[in-house]
């Protein structure tokens, strides 16, 4: 049973950064699909970012970000320590969510493709 924890959130000015982490522990999920997903109050779990492995695994992995956070949002894995992260640069105020760690073995873009869930992680951006 693989258990998703994150951190890494918290209060930031417009234009700051942050970087949220999801360590997994009961289990490696270094070969799983995982997500990032958030949801703002009122609205729906929406997918931020997935990575996600090929068919053929020496193919390697690739990852998905939503459009709203291309170019400002950055995954990345290090399976050393079974722990994923987003980097979250030029935050803006829309940005403000739950952030939450996903991870399946076949994940996708919907958050129904993903057994594994952390907690959440509040960030707020302050205008």
């Amino acid at each position: 049973q693989v258990q998703l924890k994150e951190s890494g959130g918290g209060l930031v000015q417009a234009g700051g950064s942050l970087r949220l982490s999801c360590a997994a522990s009961g289990g490696t999920f270094s070969t799983y699909a995982v997500g990032w997903f958030r949801q703002a109050p009122g609205k729906e779990r929406e997918c931020v970012a997935t990575n996600r492995w090929r068919s053929s695994s020496w193919r390697g992995s690739y990852t998905y970000y939503a459009d709203s956070v291309k170019g400002r949002f950055t995954f990345s894995r290090d399976s050393a320590k079974n722990t994923v992260y987003l980097q979250m640069n030029s935050l803006k105020p829309e940005d403000t969510a739950t952030y939450y760690c996903a991870a399946d073995e076949s994940g996708g873009l919907s958050v129904h493709e993903y057994h594994y869930w952390g907690q959440g992680t509040q960030v707020t951006v302050s205008s």
